[in-house]
């Protein structure tokens, strides 16, 4: 697919690509606020872009700990916006900014969530009066491998819900990604999201006493630590392995029928390049760069600008719209 992406000769180090986009935000679009009550009792929280109910919706599924207010779901939805689309970030559980009312969380293999949110969301008369409007999603990371994961596991049907899809910087094969972040210096991007998940998951165990060993939570230095001690034994898994190997999606591509964008730097940190597949089936069609770092792909000259992704994922939307 032409439009691969060149980072500039002063930005051309993975982890600068990574964190810099960080410092570069951009405002804050002008969201609407929705909660839905799931089927099992808990909620989620939608940050809504409203527009002309008979225009594209774009989805978005966001990575671990990320939230509407990630720089890329920020650059996301204000280019939606400036193109008279619609848009939506959908928060995993304990995401939006307040605890969610059940034990569990949510994981990178989550496609049951995903596959309640899009089928209301493709639901006749949902969000547009004549259910015709086209519906996309894209997923960043842990939400790219959940949505692919959906997209794999629904097959030829996933093509009745949605029009098209985009997966960026989704780790394909979780055992891979997380020895990668277990490494230094990548370590740090790990201590980064524990800062929050450790926390987190000590408040909730104030609610469920005995959900889960808090000796080994707060002992936890890698994510591997985290998913072994919290995100297996509360999402219905025998250990860290075991999640990793049924939820990575990487194993499950050529089961993918509907039209699939995926997105990726050969030197994300996140994953190593050797990971990523050497072919892929004929609907997913690769953008594959050298350089991008991970969900990065800052372009331009200093201080840079972090709109190539939006751009790229709304002209593969527009193909298919």
């Amino acid at each position: 697919m032409s439009g691969t992406f060149d980072a500039p000769f002063w930005l051309r180090n993975a982890h600068l690509q990574t964190v810099w986009p960080l410092l570069r935000q951009g405002p804050l679009p002008a969201y609407r606020r929705q909660r839905w009550d799931t089927p099992d009792g808990d909620f989620l929280d939608l940050d809504w872009i409203d527009g002309n109910p008979a225009q594209p919706l774009v989805v978005l599924f966001h990575g671990l700990e990320g939230s509407s207010r990630s720089h890329y779901a920020r650059q996301m939805m204000q280019a939606v916006a400036r193109c008279h689309w619609r848009g939506v970030v959908v928060h995993f559980r304990g995401c939006s900014g307040e605890p969610n009312r059940l034990p569990r969380a949510y994981h990178s293999g989550d496609a049951a969530e995903l596959n309640w949110v899009l089928r209301r969301l493709a639901a006749p008369g949902a969000t547009d009066p004549h259910g015709q409007a086209p519906l996309f999603a894209v997923g960043v990371s842990l939400g790219g491998n959940a949505l692919l994961k959906w997209l794999a596991e629904t097959g030829a049907e996933a093509g009745t819900v949605l029009r098209a899809a985009a997966a960026v910087s989704a780790p394909l094969d979780l055992a891979a990604a997380n020895a990668e972040l277990s490494r230094w210096p990548k370590r740090l991007y790990a201590r980064h999201f524990l800062r929050t998940l450790i926390p987190k998951t000590v408040a909730k165990a104030q609610h469920f006493p005995g959900l889960v060993d808090l000796a080994r939570v707060t002992r936890a230095r890698t994510l591997r630590d985290f998913d072994d001690a919290v995100t297996a034994p509360l999402h219905g898994f025998h250990d860290a392995d075991d999640y990793y190997a049924r939820s990575s999606s990487g194993p499950l591509l050529s089961a993918i029928a509907t039209p699939t964008l995926l997105v990726h730097a050969a030197d994300d940190p996140f994953l190593p390049a050797q990971a990523l597949p050497r072919r892929f089936p004929a609907a997913i069609t690769p953008l594959i760069s050298p350089c991008g770092g991970h969900a990065g792909f800052v372009h331009g000259m200093p201080p840079g600008r972090i709109d190539w992704l939006p751009q790229r994922l709304l002209h593969w939307f527009g193909q298919h719209s």
